[in-house]
């Protein structure tokens, strides 16, 4: 009962009617569950990554060797979440772009990719830690559609930009002073906080 009370409160946060298949930029968050620190430290404003974040970015640079639809661009593994830029191109590549998930996303869409990419991280960082079936991201993630050259280069900016950040980042639980703006921006509207 609990479970199906949450899933009718649960909020869209994907743009109505917009299609994540169609050819085009896509700057995604995804955030570990409950923004466990798991994937190493941001040490005087460099990234180091520990063997879970290493997994993450194995991953990462993999994933167009098994989805031809997609190319990457920049990206960064945090701490507890991970940045990234995806472009999905409209080439018929006869592979089947499955989501993990029967009821799942549609077909070589960007809520594809995410769910495979979550899937095999998550997969691999339990199989190290012997804990299967424990969660290592949280259910969703935040989207932002890159619509010109201006704003991929702001976004750009931000995820090169994000480890020395760190300290004032809103996905971090223990930030000195987080930028306020950017909370309430990603309250209200479920997306990613972009510069």
């Amino acid at each position: 009962m609990k479970q199906q009370v949450e899933k009718q409160h649960r909020r869209l946060i994907r743009l109505k009617g917009y299609d994540y298949a169609q050819e085009g930029m896509y700057f995604f968050t995804i955030c570990t569950y409950d923004r466990q620190f798991l994937f190493g430290n941001v040490l005087t404003g460099e990234m180091e990554l520990n063997e879970f974040g290493h997994i993450v970015a194995e991953e990462w640079r993999k994933s167009t060797v098994i989805r031809h639809e997609i190319e990457l661009d920049m990206f960064i593994v945090m701490p507890n979440h991970l940045h990234g830029i995806v472009t999905m191109t409209d080439r018929d590549v006869g592979a089947t772009g499955w989501s993990p998930f029967p009821s799942g996303p549609s077909k070589r869409s960007l809520g594809a990719f995410v769910g495979g990419f979550k899937s095999v991280v998550t997969t691999r960082i339990n199989q190290l830690r012997g804990t299967p079936g424990v969660p290592v991201w949280q259910r969703n993630y935040y989207e932002h559609i890159i619509r010109d050259e201006e704003s991929l280069n702001r976004i750009r900016r931000y995820i090169a930009d994000n480890p020395t950040r760190w300290e004032f980042d809103p996905e971090n639980p223990e930030a000195k002073t987080p930028n306020k703006e950017c909370l309430t921006e990603k309250r209200a509207t479920g997306r990613s906080p972009l510069p």
